[in-house]
């Protein structure tokens, strides 16, 4: 297999959503989100099992079940095992999802967990293969473990034909740069850390170009507050509230972002791809509005004037 062009329709969809995060989403909703974003164009479809506890790859797995597989891309996840939990509640407080706990995340980025959770997820998926297999998280327990055991094992896949391309998925920018290095990388997911609020990943990206590494950016709203035209005192950032500070700095973008005719989510979604090595950006959805208001924002033109004049307020790094 040759690696995947990752610049499929306007974005990848992102499978969190689906998989109900922090809230239940029903089956036919779920279907009505994926269906709209294929409709839309998307060819591009990202999960994991930590989403739901495998929820959002059996639905995802289940949308798609129907279309030409050669048609789509779709990556998953590896370094987190599901197990047997105790069944006697659900997965919001400890993993964020609406979902019952007779499921429990195991980290394990052994060779045979990560061949393990490989084959568990095409199963809930239905497929024979996966198109990009990310490294999921292992700044979270073990950086050195998932770098040194994981990533060859992943290659190893690759070479056997099971994956496409091979990276590593996180919102640590040392940990994608540790990667990197390592020169196994096909691709990173790149979390939260290359937005217009913020860019500490820049170097990171400029690497990335340097090596032929794709980028895949996701987080591109940095979890809310880049979200709306107006963010305000109950706008969020890391999943948190959002510091006060943060909230100004964006209502000043959105200021120069009005003066381009522009919103602050257009451009929030434009920026990212500005980056040669940033092929695609992935955002998630719950619902068919949520992926039509996507749609339409990644379709704006945005002029270059509104960069330079971010760049002159100090808005922008040069």
């Amino acid at each position: 297999m040759t690696a995947p062009d990752l610049d499929r329709g306007p974005f990848w969809f992102g499978g969190a959503g689906i998989g109900n995060l922090l809230r239940e989403v029903s089956d036919d909703e779920a279907r009505a989100t994926v269906d709209t974003a294929w409709e839309a164009g998307v060819r591009g479809f990202d999960t994991a099992p930590h989403y739901g506890l495998g929820l959002s790859e059996r639905r995802l797995g289940a949308a798609l079940a129907e279309r030409p597989r050669s048609d789509y891309l779709v990556s998953t996840k590896v370094g987190r095992l599901l197990v047997p939990g105790r069944g006697d509640g659900d997965d919001l407080d400890s993993g964020g999802f609406a979902v019952p706990d007779d499921l429990v995340r195991q980290w394990d980025p052994s060779p045979s967990g990560v061949r393990r959770s490989l084959d568990e997820s095409l199963g809930r998926l239905g497929f024979d293969h996966v198109d990009i297999a990310y490294l999921h998280d292992p700044d979270v327990y073990s950086l050195r473990d998932g770098l040194s055991q994981a990533l060859p094992t992943l290659v190893e896949l690759r070479d056997e034909g099971v994956v496409r391309a091979v990276g590593v998925g996180s919102n640590s920018v040392e940990a994608l740069e540790a990667a990197v290095s390592t020169g196994m990388c096909d691709v990173v997911m790149l979390a939260g850390r290359y937005t217009l609020l913020e860019q500490p990943a820049a170097s990171l990206v400029a690497r990335c170009e340097d090596l032929g590494v794709a980028v895949v950016a996701v987080g591109v709203y940095n979890s809310g507050l880049l979200g709306r035209d107006r963010p305000d005192a109950s706008a969020t950032y890391d999943y948190a509230v959002a510091p006060a500070s943060l909230v100004e700095r964006a209502n000043a973008i959105a200021d120069v972002c009005e003066r381009h005719g522009v919103t602050l989510p257009e451009a929030a979604l434009a920026f990212p791809r500005r980056a040669a090595a940033v092929r695609a950006i992935a955002l998630g959805a719950q619902s068919a509005e949520q992926v039509r208001s996507n749609v339409a924002r990644a379709g704006a033109t945005v002029p270059e004037a509104l960069w330079d004049d971010l760049r002159t307020a100090g808005l922008l790094a040069a």
